[in-house]
């Protein structure tokens, strides 16, 4: 196999009903680049990219920002609120009044940071956190979401739907060994207990949700025992009665044989954004290298390192009678 272009271009067996169309790197040398990028949040304009930009270990996670100008995206920023603490996976409420991150900061001023455990090792934690929108148009102080939905400190990629339920992945009790995907509704003291969403089996690991606005289907990466990868990109559709249907696997250039992960929706029908380290294929012998084009190829944004991917999945959506 050989890349002609940076959009991937193989498509793979397909057990959706309709295949999704060809990916495409988002932003190459500007937003996907040699480092980890992930986890991209549109504003509903489709002109504000927040991201994560980590070291391959993921150990030092940042939020960044961009702005769309025509067909470019601008040189990223430092999002206000980051570039202290262990801030990452932002996800846009769907009228773009609220912008949700998790974080290891402390909950109250003066505690230290958040540490979790998991099987003897202690790793960052992270809570739920969000800032808000000012008559003024700039953002608010980020605000922490208080609730069982932050216990045990291991909560990842929120996603908002418009009725304000909140979708995470989580190790809880209920989760097994593995992580399950959760979702928490609003109340009138902030949100209800967190509620494992029935999507199978719990022996498989179910991470990085990615709630519909409207709640019609929940996309989230995983393996139900047919990922091309460590992990792919599944959907699920909700029934008539309010339960999941069996998660499908999505065909297409969605997924690789490479690691997918934190599907995030655009604000365009069927516009689909994920994270993944796939990577140009090395032929032997290559043209001779040089140490400039060695050292160019592999600080390149195809050298294995986690990138933002678009693609399009409006004929899955359309072929399960979702127009809209």
């Amino acid at each position: 196999m050989k890349w002609q272009t940076l959009a991937w271009t193989v498509a793979f067996a397909l057990t959706c009903t309709a295949p999704a169309n060809a990916a495409e790197l988002l932003g190459p040398g500007v937003i996907s680049t040699g480092l980890q990028e992930t986890s991209a949040a549109l504003s509903p304009d489709g002109q504000t990219l927040y991201f994560m930009r980590s070291d391959f270990a993921e150990k030092d996670d940042t939020i960044l920002v961009s702005h769309r100008h025509g067909k470019r995206w601008s040189a990223p920023e430092m999002a206000s609120f980051s570039g202290q603490w262990h801030d990452s996976e932002p996800a846009f409420a769907p009228d773009g009044k609220r912008l949700y991150f998790v974080s290891n900061r402390p909950v109250h001023p003066g505690d230290r940071p958040l540490v979790a455990e998991a099987g003897g090792r202690h790793f960052a934690g992270t809570n739920l956190w969000y800032i808000e929108r000012q008559a003024d148009g700039r953002w608010g102080e980020p605000q922490h979401v208080d609730g069982a939905l932050n216990d045990g400190a291991t909560l990842y990629n929120p996603s908002v739907a418009a009725n304000g339920d909140i979708y995470f992945s989580a190790r809880r009790p209920d989760s097994g060994k593995l992580y399950q995907i959760y979702v928490v509704h609003p109340a009138s003291s902030g949100y209800s207990p967190p509620q494992r969403v029935e999507l199978g089996d719990i022996s498989h690991n179910r991470m990085d949700p990615c709630i519909d606005p409207r709640g019609r289907f929940l996309l989230f990466a995983g393996d139900e025992g047919d990922s091309l990868g460590s992990a792919d990109i599944y959907i699920a559709f909700r029934q008539a009665d309010g339960s999941w249907r069996k998660p499908e696997h999505l065909g297409g250039d969605v997924n690789t044989q490479s690691l997918e992960n934190a599907p995030a929706l655009g604000p365009t029908f069927g516009e689909l954004y994920v994270s993944s380290n796939r990577q140009e294929d090395v032929r032997f012998p290559k043209t001779h290298d040089t140490v400039a084009t060695l050292q160019q190829r592999l600080s390149s944004p195809l050298n294995g390192s986690r990138n933002i991917w678009r693609v399009d999945i409006s004929n899955v959506l359309r072929a399960h009678g979702i127009n809209d």
